[in-house]
C-alpha cells in the first residue's frame, strides 16, 4: 500500500498534466519544466505504482487502464489541495483574466453565447469565454481535466461525476418564412405534411429522435433537403418555402433578424430539457461558481 508520505505531490501534478495533454512536451510547458524532468518524474511514477501508466503511440502518450482509474481521484485530490491553499483568494470577476470554456451544441451557441458575451463584457471585462462543440469531445474527460468548465445542453447519459442544474424546458416548433401559407388559418396534420420540409439530421441526442417522430407521422418522408447542423437553417428557411422543426428558443432568436415566423406543429413532440453541467472537482471552485451563477441568472427559469 502506498502511503501519502511516500508520494511527492509534484509527481501527481506531472501525472495529471501528462494525462491531460497526452504529450510530454505539452505537459512540460504547462508545468514550466524541461521535457527530461517530466520524463524522469514519469519514470519515478512508474516505479511507485508498478505500472507503465502511459504508452507512447501515434496519438501521443495514451494512458493504461490503471492510469485511467487513477486520473479522477488524483484530479479530485489535487483540486482539493489547491482549494485549501487558496482558501482566501476569492474570484474577482472585475479583475480576473481567467479563460472559461463551455461545451454546447450549435443551436446552443446561437441561444447562449450572445447573452453570455454581453454579460461578461459588463461584469468581467478581462475574462474570456470560449465555446466548444459538445458532440466532438469526450465530455466527462474534458470536464474532469479542466479543459471544459461547463456544459450546457440537453445531454443524456451523463456521468455521475457531473453535477447538473435544470435551466429550462422548451417545446419544438415549426419555423417558416414570414408570409408562409402555414402562418394563415388552421394547420392540421394533412396540411402540415403536404408542405416540403427541411430536416436537420443532427446525430446528437435527443435531436436525433425528432425526425423519426416526424416521419412516423407522415411528415417529410420524401424530403429532398437535409443539413447536419442547425446553424444554416435560418438562412435556408428565410429564402424558401420550406418548413423546419426546431427548438423554440432557436426560432425566437432567429425570427427577427431573418424575417421568420413559427407555428406549433400539429403532432405530439417531446419537450426539450436543457441543463447546465459541471464536474464535481470544480464544485467549490470560486471561478466556476461565478460562471454557473452568471449562466443561471441569464437563463434559468
Amino acid at each position: 500500500m502506498i502511503e501519502p508520505h511516500q508520494m511527492d505531490l509534484n509527481l501527481l501534478a506531472v501525472f495529471q498534466e501528462v494525462y491531460r495533454e497526452r504529450q510530454i512536451s505539452s505537459a512540460a510547458r504547462r508545468l514550466g519544466l524541461s521535457q527530461s524532468a517530466v520524463s524522469n518524474a514519469l519514470a519515478r511514477l512508474r516505479r511507485v505504482f508498478g505500472d507503465e501508466l502511459f504508452v507512447r503511440t501515434g496519438q501521443g502518450m495514451q494512458p493504461t487502464p490503471y492510469a485511467q482509474a487513477l486520473a479522477e481521484p488524483v484530479g479530485v485530490a489535487l483540486a482539493q489541495v489547491a482549494l485549501a491553499l487558496n482558501r482566501r483568494s476569492a474570484f474577482d470577476a472585475a479583475t480576473s483574466t481567467r479563460c472559461f470554456t463551455i461545451a454546447m451544441t450549435d443551436v446552443g451557441e446561437v441561444h447562449f453565447m450572445p447573452a453570455l458575451i454581453e454579460r461578461c463584457r459588463l461584469a468581467a471585462p478581462l475574462v474570456q469565454i470560449s465555446s466548444r462543440r459538445a458532440a466532438g469531445i469526450a465530455l466527462k474527460e474534458e470536464m474532469e481535466s479542466g479543459r471544459v468548465d461547463l456544459a450546457i445542453g440537453p445531454f443524456e447519459d451523463i456521468s455521475e461525476a457531473l453535477y447538473q442544474r435544470l435551466l429550462f424546458r422548451q417545446p419544438y416548433v415549426s419555423m417558416v418564412r414570414r408570409g408562409h401559407p402555414l402562418t394563415q388559418g388552421k394547420v392540421d396534420l394533412a396540411r402540415f405534411a403536404a408542405c416540403e420540409h427541411l430536416f436537420v439530421e443532427s446525430t446528437e441526442a435527443p435531436y436525433d429522435r425528432i425526425n423519426q417522430l416526424l416521419e412516423k407521422a407522415g411528415v417529410g418522408a420524401s424530403t429532398r433537403f437535409r443539413v447536419p447542423h442547425f446553424t444554416a437553417v435560418p438562412y435556408i428557411i428565410g429564402a424558401s418555402d420550406l418548413v423546419v422543426t426546431v427548438p423554440q428558443k432557436l426560432a425566437e432568436r432567429a425570427g427577427p433578424p431573418f424575417g421568420l415566423a413559427w407555428i406549433t406543429p400539429p403532432l405530439d413532440l417531446p419537450t426539450l430539457q436543457t441543463n447546465m453541467f459541471w464536474h464535481r472537482r470544480y464544485n467549490q471552485d470560486p471561478g466556476n461558481g461565478w460562471l454557473r451563477a452568471l449562466v443561471a441568472e441569464a437563463f434559468a427559469h
